[in-house]
């Protein structure tokens, strides 16, 4: 398998021409890697791991997403392997009924999507030596003793990276996101268990998503194909000496959620049984206030950031991958778009070192700042609306105020569903600008 990737060591303490360098190897990362090589733009990605990280098992692709993959030309690939959901079924833990039953109408489209295939996918899409392992960065700076133009990354193993435009697809915790002055997101007080289960016989679910509400706690399952389950389960922590023993236990922590699954088939707890510990992990939800990303640098000069890196958000609307999949296709297009210069061709860094002049590196470093520019323009609505909507969705679904429960289980449940599918019904639109 041709993973397209090198693993980067300490070879010169600059490098001799600047590229577009995009920090983190993740979906957002890879994905707009691979936007920019469509439209003939060179990138480099830099992955502080030494192989592409797999954490997360799978997640939910909904609409939007599609049309994302379909725009990088991916889509038809990732059909082939994964179950189209045909409808959103919820249900309360606290009554034991199912709420709604809400079909899939017209053109929308959800699947579950495994995380490895999806990473593998964009990897083998990408040219020789795209994706550099082992190579965290440490460090944004100006070229203080060289041109302004351009930003140099210093990484963690000594070497410099001289980049003309950088963009951080480097999560949560992202330091591009904290170089353009955004605070680090914060703590929800909610945690999150995600695993996977696989039945070699076959699991026997329709192929749907199944949502289930009780009194503080919110979980899911959802098929990838014909033996895989994925799942989750949203919770409020309990006191942090047993939050701590919970999460740093597989066999605790799967033994919480079977524990507090309230009202629930035996068929729904058998996926949390035959899940193996190892394909289980836990961790904090963060998320960034959506007037932090209005009234934030998502871009600073030749400088940017997408993906989780912008916009952490709950997972109630399941739209935290597909965010960083528009991400990806309105970045290349912008930048794409910008750089559509001198008879629509793309310098390379070859053509940088040897033909040119000062005056072409402040052209073309204008270009970028434009185009990143318009990036951020048609992002900040769209991620802060996803960013509230997810958050106010959670404070609902996992009330644990009697009324608020009632009313959710009683009263508001076909709504919360059909606003699932109503964020998810948006289209990025195409990688070239019409």
């Amino acid at each position: 398998m041709n993973m397209n990737t090198t693993t980067t060591t300490t070879v010169a303490t600059a490098a001799p021409a600047a590229e577009i360098v995009i920090v983190g190897a993740g979906v957002a990362g890879l994905a707009t890697a691979l936007g920019l090589h469509r439209q003939g733009i060179k990138s480099i990605v830099l992955e502080s791991s030494d192989q592409l990280r797999m954490t997360g098992s799978a997640f939910g692709t909904w609409t939007n997403a599609w049309h994302a993959l379909d725009a990088l030309g991916i889509g038809d690939s990732l059909r082939a392997q994964h179950v189209r959901h045909l409808g959103l079924v919820t249900n309360s833990t606290v009554l034991g009924i199912q709420t709604s039953d809400v079909p899939s109408k017209g053109e929308h489209e959800a699947r579950c999507l495994k995380r490895k295939v999806i990473l593998e996918t964009l990897a083998n899409e990408l040219p020789s030596c795209t994706i550099r392992f082992s190579s965290k960065v440490i460090l944004i700076e100006e070229d203080s003793a060289g041109s302004c133009f351009f930003k140099l990354l210093h990484l963690a193993d000594g070497s410099v990276i001289k980049a003309k435009a950088v963009i951080g697809c480097d999560g949560v915790n992202s330091l591009v996101a904290r170089w353009l002055g955004f605070q680090k997101p914060a703590f929800v007080g909610r945690s999150a268990v995600r695993g996977y289960a696989d039945f070699e016989g076959g699991h026997g679910f329709d192929p749907k998503v199944f949502l289930f509400s009780g009194k503080g706690a919110r979980y899911g399952v959802a098929p990838c194909d014909q033996t895989g389950l994925y799942w989750f389960y949203v919770f409020t922590p309990p006191d942090q000496q047993e939050k701590g023993i919970i999460e740093e236990s597989p066999a605790k922590l799967k033994q919480f959620v079977l524990s507090n699954m309230g009202k629930v088939s035996e068929k729904i707890r058998n996926v949390i049984v035959e899940t193996k510990l190892d394909d289980m992990y836990c961790s904090p939800i963060r998320s960034r206030t959506p007037w932090e990303i209005l009234l934030g640098n998502i871009s600073k000069d030749n400088v940017c950031i997408a993906g989780d890196a912008l916009h952490p958000m709950t997972p109630e609307l399941a739209q935290g991958a597909c965010a960083a999949l528009e991400d990806a296709v309105v970045m290349a297009r912008c930048l794409g778009r910008a750089l559509a210069c001198r008879g629509g061709s793309v310098p390379s860094a070859a053509d940088h070192v040897y033909y040119y002049s000062s005056s072409e590196e402040e052209e073309e470093y204008e270009r970028i700042k434009m185009g990143l520019k318009q990036y951020a323009k048609e992002r900040k609505w769209r991620a802060a609306d996803l960013v509230a909507t997810a958050y106010l969705l959670g404070l609902i679904q996992q009330s644990k105020d009697r009324v608020v429960c009632f009313i959710r289980d009683k009263v508001l449940s076909p709504y919360l569903a059909r606003m699932v599918v109503k964020k998810a019904s948006f289209n990025c639109g195409n990688l070239k600008a019409t």
